[in-house]
Formats: structure tokens, C-alpha cells, sequence
């Protein structure tokens, strides 16, 4: 999987967590969930051990990491399960949620948790998360008391960052010298600074100042608009870029 295109990421919907992921895995009906989702139990680690162990199309993904999980022995006799790992704990928050398929039936339940370093009631919150999602039994008829697998769990590992995904990656902004950073606030703010002109939608390689007049009066250019005007040129040639490129 480490050959897949840059994008492609592994981003199921709930309803897919459970209703095809959790749901194959607890009636064994495909042998190759694990090579996607690694069975791990996860409450005997800690979270940032959980990435080099995560499934093949979950590596390199460092937004959020899928697993399934294993009951524990305590909690198939009807005891609390054990969320107490190495450095910390895992505590649930709020109340758990339904997981609804497409035509709005339930077919599973999901609860929220928090990861604390230390030890309760001391710990300290940290920025790891988990949903934890358990299967109903597939109601073989409409006035079946709908009942949760206990079997295997399906856990979402993630981190409460702010920004899930960072799609904008321009550089810091350098007004000291002609960088990259600097001529692009150059262009955003091109409304408001006359001396980058205006750019003709004709032709996005020719910049129009409005300093210069029919009378041969040009004025000096600055190595930032030199750039400008080299990136528009860039941009111009965008059309024979995509006619190039072979899409079937």
C-alpha cells in the first residue's frame, strides 16, 4: 500500500466502520481486514506507540489510525473494562452515540474517550483521542432486541490538533528580504498596493501599472515584482500544462 499515489488517503464514514469493517471482522466473512485495520489491543499501550503497529493503509497517515480490538477477558465475565495503560488512561466523555446506516437504522454504538498522563484523579488531558465503535447483532427480525458483539471492538485513534488537515503549507511571511513568502503577501494584498498594478485578465502575463502612461514614463521595478511578474508568466502556461497531461 506504501505505493499509492500522495492523496489517496484511507477515510472511511461510520457507517463503513461498522456496518462493513467491524461487522465482516465479527462474523469472519473476509480474510484480509487485517492487512487494513490491525488487531491491536490498544488499552495495553499507550497512544503514540499505536502508529508503527496501525494497518497498511493506515501508515503514514498522522491524522487518524484505525484498530481493532480485542475483548478483554474481565469484561467477558461481566466486569469494567481495564483502560489503564503503561503512562496514563483512557477516560469516556459524554454520552455515547449512535451509528446509523444509510436507511436510519442503529447498527452500533460509539463512545468518545480522552487520553490522561499519570494517574486518576491526577492525570494530566493530553491532545489524544479515541472512538471507540461496538456492532449491533444484524437483527434477524424486526421485533428483535437489538443486543451489542462484545467480541471485537473498532477503535479511531487521532489527535485534537485544530486543524485536521493542513491543505495550505505556504511559508511563514519574511518582509526582510525577496523571499517567497514575502512576494506572496505582495500579491494578496495587490488591491490595496498600487505599485504592483493591475493584472489585465487577457493576458495574465502582462502587468498594467497604473504609474505608467502613454507618455513613456515607466518606473523602476523592485526584484519582488520582477518575481510577480515571472509568476503570472508561470500561471499563463498552466492551459498547455493540463492539455498535456494524459488523463485516460
Amino acid at each position: 500500500m506504501s505505493n499509492l499515489p500522495p492523496g489517496y488517503r484511507f477515510y472511511p464514514t461510520e457507517e463503513e466502520l461498522v456496518g462493513f469493517y467491524l461487522r465482516n471482522k465479527l462474523e469472519n466473512r473476509r480474510d484480509d481486514l487485517d492487512h487494513v485495520i490491525a488487531v491491536v489491543n490498544i488499552f495495553s499501550l499507550d497512544p503514540w506507540q499505536l502508529p508503527s503497529i496501525s494497518g497498511e493503509l493506515c501508515v503514514g497517515d498522522n491524522e487518524q489510525r484505525f484498530f481493532f480490538s480485542p475483548m478483554q477477558e474481565k469484561e467477558a465475565h461481566g466486569g469494567r473494562p481495564n483502560r489503564i495503560t503503561p503512562s496514563g488512561y483512557w477516560k469516556a466523555t459524554g454520552s455515547p452515540g449512535s451509528v446509523f446506516s444509510s436507511n436510519n437504522q442503529v447498527i452500533g454504538l460509539k463512545k468518545t474517550m480522552v487520553f490522561y498522563e499519570g494517574r486518576a484523579p491526577t492525570g494530566k488531558k493530553t491532545k489524544w483521542k479515541l472512538n471507540e465503535y461496538r456492532a449491533l447483532e444484524e437483527a434477524s427480525s424486526s421485533n428483535a432486541v437489538p443486543r451489542l458483539r462484545h467480541e471485537y471492538s473498532l477503535c479511531r485513534v487521532y489527535t485534537k490538533s485544530g486543524s485536521p488537515r493542513s491543505f495550505d503549507r505556504r511559508p511563514t511571511v519574511n518582509t526582510t528580504s525577496g523571499t517567497t513568502s514575502d512576494i506572496d503577501l505582495r500579491i494578496r494584498e495587490g488591491a490595496s498596493n498600487s505599485n504592483l498594478g493591475v493584472i489585465s485578465h487577457e493576458n495574465p502575463s502582462k502587468v498594467e501599472s497604473p504609474d505608467n502612461s502613454s507618455s513613456g514614463n515607466h518606473a523602476s521595478h523592485s526584484p519582488a515584482e520582477d518575481c510577480v511578474n515571472d509568476d503570472w508568466k508561470k500561471i499563463g502556461n498552466l492551459d498547455i500544462l493540463w492539455d498535456s497531461m494524459d488523463w485516460d
